[in-house]
């Protein structure tokens, strides 16, 4: 199992709320359409911060976080090689609502330390 998680930075042209909102109705659902992300994509979460704040730890300045669980690194690879995520996704990431040069990308195994 591999795991893609992508720490987001949202286009400045956008509110924090447009940006959220681009993330969960058009992207996600534009990711979802992605043929081999239905064979190789095992889970896809997106997280946005909460308004409230505490100081129990320092939160990076993020918009977002996206986790990409494949079965395989050829899994991932294919993905986002397809012609549908060069065609739509990518495109969307780069031109709608993503700051691209910010946002930080980590492709690796994931350990569970706690589960139910």
């Amino acid at each position: 199992m591999i795991k893609m998680t992508m720490m987001l930075k949202r286009n400045p042209k956008l509110t924090h709320e447009e940006f959220v909102k681009h993330h969960i109705e058009k992207h996600g659902q534009l990711f979802k359409q992605i043929p081999e992300a239905k064979k190789h994509c095992v889970r896809y979460i997106q997280t946005h911060p909460i308004k409230q704040e505490t100081d129990v730890v320092d939160v990076g300045n993020f918009d977002g976080t996206a986790e990409l669980w494949f079965d395989n690194l050829e899994g991932l690879e294919n993905t986002l090689n397809s012609q549908f995520y060069k065609d739509k996704v990518f495109p969307d990431q780069k031109k709608s609502f993503l700051d691209h040069e910010n946002t930080l990308v980590t492709i690796g195994n994931q350990v569970e330390i706690i589960s139910d």
